[in-house]
């Protein structure tokens, strides 16, 4: 019973002369069997190794995908001064040009559109849009105000200085906001797109999703065309973002909170509209129904 039962295919077996002279063999002989296993382990490791370590172009590459895939700059809102803005304001969109600003509100039967004095705040130019409208986005093309409405697809044409009047275009969709870039109009409906339009005709001729750290960016509204990127405001959220139109990716980041402060939070609702004053290189942002605007720059 104290035997130990061999199990099967398990057969032990002795050394033989000839494996004991093996054993026996020079330190020569052991000089190359190691090398030959660390030539072995060598080729393993490049083989093995990552593409960052085997390859620089390889981990040039994976650095550009990383940075496609979400490295976004976070910068603020650094005020320059603050001036007046009128408080029935429900304001959608934003324009600068020649030292004028340009302003779209909304809401059924108080949309309208306005021209402001940049230094003083006040209102200097007004009509008021059908009620049957809900004023959104605007932007500049040549003489011609091109103002959005939220469901009713249609974009209403204004001269540039007598605010008469012009052509109507259609689409399909809501619209919320607008700019032009010099070449094309950018346009967004609430969603993470942008819809490229034909100044002329207004109708689409491209479009592009947009990506914050490679997630979808939802409610885009208030648009800015600058300098070839568009910077936009986010429906009901106290930041905006820097956008490369062509790849749809978020670029920056840009915290805009606690402008408003006091007895002038009573009353006011979201941060909207951006207007780019290229010879200062300010941005002038303000609110609905925020009794100031902001000229600011974005920094780090």
């Amino acid at each position: 019973m104290g035997r130990r039962r061999r199990t099967k295919g398990t057969k032990q077996r002795t050394a033989t002369p000839a494996s004991r002279s093996t054993l026996g063999r020079s330190p020569r002989v052991w000089a190359v069997a190691v090398l030959a296993v660390a030539v072995l382990v060598g080729l393993w490791t490049l083989r093995s190794a990552p593409a960052s370590q085997a390859s620089p172009a390889r981990a040039a590459s994976a650095a550009v995908v990383a940075e496609s895939q979400g490295v976004v700059r976070t910068l603020r809102v650094d005020v320059l001064r603050e001036l007046t803005h009128e408080r029935d304001a429900y304001i959608q969109g934003l324009v600068w040009w020649n030292d004028q600003l340009f302003e779209s509100t909304g809401r059924y039967g108080a949309s309208t559109l306005r021209r402001l004095d940049p230094q003083t705040g006040r209102v200097e130019q007004r009509i008021d849009v059908p009620e049957q409208y809900f004023g959104e986005g605007l932007a500049l093309v040549d003489r011609r105000l091109i103002m959005l409405t939220w469901t009713a697809e249609r974009a209403f044409t204004y001269d540039r200085d007598s605010f008469e009047l012009g052509e109507t275009f259609r689409y399909s969709g809501e619209g919320w906001g607008l700019c032009y870039d010099g070449d094309r109009l950018v346009m967004s409906d609430g969603s993470d797109l942008l819809t490229f339009r034909d100044p002329d005709t207004f109708e689409q001729i491209g479009e592009q999703r947009v990506r914050l750290r490679g997630q979808p960016l939802h409610r885009l509204n208030e648009l800015e065309c600058v300098d070839g990127v568009v910077y936009a405001n986010v429906w009901e959220e106290d930041f905006l973002v820097r956008i490369d139109p062509e790849t749809g990716r978020v670029t920056d980041y840009i915290d805009a909170t606690g402008l408003l402060q006091g007895a002038d939070r009573t009353g006011a609702e979201v941060l909207n509209g951006i207007a780019y004053d290229p010879t200062a290189e300010t941005f002038y942002i303000t609110g609905k129904w925020w009794p100031k605007m902001f000229e600011v720059r974005f920094v780090e």
